[in-house]
């Protein structure tokens, strides 16, 4: 009985860590659209996962600390002459979350 309950936790944790990776890769091919096409990050930065090669931005490959959080805010709000996607509503929030997290898990480590 043991074993069999064993196996039944195993295969349910299976099964959620392949819907996670699944659920992960749609996210990235998504936020490799939005940052190409929707939002154009591509003409000002550099990021060799995104085959963009801007040079008005920084190249994200090099900046440090790039992480989540600081994309999401910086995308969202802005900084320096790149422009408030979110405040100016050029994206939407879920935009905003989806590019962040292809950014913040692209950037050369």
């Amino acid at each position: 009985m043991r074993i069999l309950r064993f196996l039944l936790i195993s295969f349910l944790c299976i099964i959620f860590k392949a819907q996670t990776l699944f659920a992960d890769e749609a996210k990235m091919s998504k936020g490799l659209e939005i940052f190409n096409e929707t939002a154009g990050c591509a003409a000002c930065h550099v990021l060799k996962a995104a085959g963009s090669e801007g040079n008005i931005g920084p190249n994200l490959d090099t900046v440090e600390g790039l992480n989540y959080d600081t994309v999401m805010d910086i995308v969202t709000h802005g900084l320096g002459v790149m422009p408030a996607f979110g405040e100016d509503e050029i994206l939407t929030k879920e935009e905003i979350d989806i590019v962040s997290f292809y950014v913040s898990n692209s950037v050369s480590k």
